[in-house]
């Protein structure tokens, strides 16, 4: 009987730091999610402009790749850390440092251009260090 209580102690135990340790890398990232729609919101209408010749700005799309991104971030997140195997956990671990990679690359690509708004990816630039930090201890713990 007591091994039964011990078991179950452990049980609770474990998913108690699972969550805890899942909460600061998942709201992280849903952070993120949240500062790239605003981000994007504030910079589709500097980039959908026409130019001079009547061609769209190319990069009103990294707008929508920067939400799409982030939105795929929490989704692998949460796939990782409730996947039994860990062949599929580490396939979805590869898809988190894939995106963020895009991510900040997409930031800087849209730091050069000519919107009002390009100051705000600095922000999303330092969110998404401070990403990558929680991510290798998130890495590890799996």
């Amino acid at each position: 009987m007591s091994s039964n209580l011990e078991k179950k102690l452990s049980m609770a135990y474990f998913s108690r730091n699972h969550e805890n340790r899942r909460s600061a890398l998942y709201s992280k990232a849903q952070e993120i999610m949240r500062i790239s729609r605003r981000i994007s919101d504030y910079l589709v209408p500097d980039l959908a402009v026409l130019n001079d010749s009547g061609n769209e700005n190319e990069s009103v799309y990294f707008t929508g790749d920067i939400v799409r991104h982030s939105n795929s971030l929490v989704t692998n997140i949460s796939k990782a850390e409730t996947e039994y195997f860990q062949d599929s956990r580490m396939k979805y671990v590869a898809s988190v440092s894939m995106l963020t990679e895009r991510l900040y690359r997409i930031c800087e690509r849209l730091e050069y251009t000519n919107s009002n708004g390009r100051d705000f990816l600095k922000i999303l630039r330092h969110e998404l260090q401070k990403f990558r930090k929680l991510q290798r201890i998130w890495k590890l713990t799996l």
